[in-house]
C-alpha cells in the first residue's frame, strides 16, 4: 500500500526468457513488490520458454507459498496443439487456482478473424479466465483493434490489452476497440500521463489497471498513476479496484 492506495500489478514474470536471459525468481518478484509497496502481483511467464509446463510449475509453487500476494497466469504456445493447450490450461486452474491466461501474438500469432481460433477464447471461457493480450510490438498480429473480433464473439469474456497498444504508438487503437466492446479492459504499461488522460476522456477507470512488466519499471508505473491530476476514485480503480475484481 502507497499514500492509502491498495497495489495490484497486473503484469509481472516469473522463470527464464529464452529471447532475452532474464531470469526472475518468486524472491526476486517478492523483494521488488516489498520495495515498491506492492500488495498482489499476475505472475506471467516470459514470452519465450523452454518449457511451458515446467514454469506453470514454478510459478504454481510460488502462488501456493504466497496465496496472499501472487496470481498464477497460464501461457502455452497456442500453436503447438489446441488439444494440449486445453489441457494445460486445465491443469494449471486445478492444480495451482491460476486466475488468467496469456496470449502474445508477438511470438505465437493466432489469425483472431478466423473461426479456428476460437479455441483460445473458448478454453478461458471453460475455465473462467480473463484474457491477457499483448498488444504493440508484433504487429499486426499484436493491433489493437483485431480483439475486437474475440471481444465481440465471447461477450461475457474479460479481455485485457497488455501496454494498451505499447508506449502511445496505437493508444487510439485500443480507445477505439474498449470503446465498442464493454469486455475490453485497458492495462496501460509503457503510456506516458498525457496518453492515461487521454485514455480516461473515453475509457472509465473502472476498466484500466496498471502493469509494471519488469521490476525495473515498477517505480515509474506507480508514480505516474499516484501523480496524475485525476480523482482519487479514479487512482483506486487503476491501481486496485479493476484487477481485484477480475483476479
Amino acid at each position: 500500500m502507497v499514500d492509502g492506495f491498495q497495489i495490484f500489478d497486473t503484469h509481472t514474470h516469473m522463470g527464464r526468457a529464452l529471447h532475452s536471459g532474464r531470469t526472475c525468481s518468486a524472491d526476486d518478484l517478492l523483494r521488488s513488490m516489498d520495495a515498491h509497496h506492492v500488495d498482489r502481483s499476475v505472475v506471467i511467464p516470459f514470452p519465450i520458454i523452454e518449457d511451458c509446463a515446467g514454469t506453470h510449475e514454478l510459478i504454481g509453487k510460488a502462488v501456493r507459498e504466497h496465496p496472499d500476494r501472487l496470481v498464477g497466469c497460464v501461457y502455452f504456445y497456442p500453436l503447438r496443439n489446441s488439444a494440449a493447450f486445453r489441457s494445460e490450461v486445465k491443469r494449471c486452474v486445478q492444480e495451482f487456482g491460476f486466475r488468467a491466461i496469456k496470449y502474445q501474438p508477438q511470438y505465437q500469432w493466432l489469425n483472431l478473424l478466423s473461426a479456428d481460433s476460437d479455441y483460445f477464447f473458448e478454453a478461458a471461457m471453460e475455465n473462467r479466465l480473463p484474457v491477457i493480450c499483448h498488444t504493440g510490438a508484433g504487429v499486426p498480429g499484436a493491433l489493437p483493434s483485431l480483439f475486437m473480433f474475440p471481444a465481440r464473439k465471447f461477450p461475457e469474456l474479460p479481455i485485457i490489452l497488455a501496454h494498451s497498444g505499447g508506449g502511445g504508438l496505437l493508444v487510439a487503437e485500443a480507445i477505439v476497440a474498449a470503446t465498442f466492446c464493454p469486455n475490453i479492459y485497458l492495462e496501460i504499461s509503457t503510456l506516458m500521463p498525457n496518453h492515461i488522460q487521454g485514455v480516461l476522456a473515453h475509457i472509465p477507470a473502472p476498466r484500466l489497471m496498471i502493469g509494471s512488466d519488469l521490476p525495473e519499471n515498477l517505480e515509474t508505473e506507480l508514480a505516474k498513476i499516484r501523480h496524475l491530476e485525476i480523482p482519487r476514485s479514479a487512482k483506486e480503480d487503476i491501481l486496485w479496484k479493476t484487477a481485484n475484481r477480475l483476479f
